[in-house]
């Protein structure tokens, strides 16, 4: 009687952790469509003005001075960002409901990361090293004319996937994004 008891002790508590790991459909947007807004900006101007003006870091804490970040810094910030919100992405399990808003949120990322550590990491060592503003324009535009058309059709379709699911699953969604409301999306 005491080992059928252990059994089913062991049974039902088995199933309670297995209850609590488990993803739920707001867990599964979050991470395959919101956290995808940390992009916003890419191949287009607020990508450009992050790295123009970037933020402030606190230089000596007794006196509170501070200088500006180099765009090094700016940009690994955002690569482990990124980087750690598409290994979230990747970490998700995939069935038949999630399976096109996961795969769009990988498309975005695995197209993004590229550019990322390719064209973004050659203008921030320009800003960082002082090269001519006309430089940094022609690389910029290069960036946008390459990539913002592809990037928002990409982040389009995980938009149009991820509103189908929130709405599948009763997931209130607000858009904010003003670019979003200019493309259709």
């Amino acid at each position: 009687m005491k080992r059928l008891f252990a059994i089913l002790f062991a049974g039902c508590c088995l199933i309670a952790v297995a209850a609590c790991e488990q993803t739920t459909p707001a867990q599964y947007f979050a991470r395959a469509v919101l956290n995808s807004n940390l992009l916003y900006g890419f191949a287009d101007s607020g990508m450009q003005r992050q790295l123009a003006s970037p933020s402030e870091k606190l230089t000596d804490a007794k006196t509170g001075a501070s200088a500006p970040m180099k765009r090094a810094e700016v940009l690994k910030d955002k690569l482990d960002a990124v980087q750690s919100n598409f290994d979230k992405v990747k970490a998700l399990s995939s069935n038949d409901d999630t399976k096109e808003m996961i795969k769009a949120s990988l498309a975005l990322y695995e197209f993004a990361l590229p550019v990322y550590h390719t064209e973004y990491k050659a203008l921030a060592a320009m800003y960082d090293s002082g090269a001519a503003a006309g430089k940094i324009a022609a690389l910029e535009k290069s960036i946008t004319d390459k990539y913002a058309a592809k990037f928002q059709a990409l982040h389009g379709a995980l938009i149009t996937g991820g509103k189908a699911y929130a709405a599948k699953h009763g997931i209130k969604v607000r858009e904010v994004n003003p670019s979003l409301r200019r493309s259709g999306v």
